[in-house]
């Protein structure tokens, strides 16, 4: 089970650092799911993870402030909304599939527009 936490963690880390570039890909749940992953397979990632800068960026401010850049709530929130309507339409003949989706994107945007507070970017 270590060895596929480890892999999954790998793959994970490689998407949240492409996240941390591409302007709609999210880098935050791929780091968090990646330091999790590393967590559960080996201390040594994990450790080195925690201490890399683009963690450091991304997911502490979050953790421990409950505060996120606009910039990277954008992200976020544009990459569930395209995702959660290709899953709308896919449900096109689930009527109650479209209202869960509905539902949980509705959710998805109160939380992050106004349960967690927005930080000023900071120039590097």
């Amino acid at each position: 089970m270590k060895i596929i936490y480890f892999i999954v963690g790998l793959i994970t880390l490689a998407i949240g650092a492409i996240g941390a570039v591409l302007p709609m890909l999210p880098s935050f749940p791929f780091l968090l799911l990646s330091a999790i992953c590393f967590a559960k397979s080996s201390k040594r990632m994990h450790d080195w993870l925690v201490e890399t800068n683009m963690y450091k960026k991304v997911v502490v401010p979050l953790r421990d402030e409950k505060k996120m850049t606009l910039k990277n709530k954008i992200k976020i929130m544009a990459l569930v909304t395209v995702l959660m309507s290709i899953g709308f339409v896919m449900m096109n003949e689930v009527v109650i599939g479209q209202i869960v989706l509905a539902c949980v994107w509705l959710f998805h945007m109160y939380y992050f527009i106004f349960r967690i507070k927005t930080k000023k970017a900071e120039n590097l």
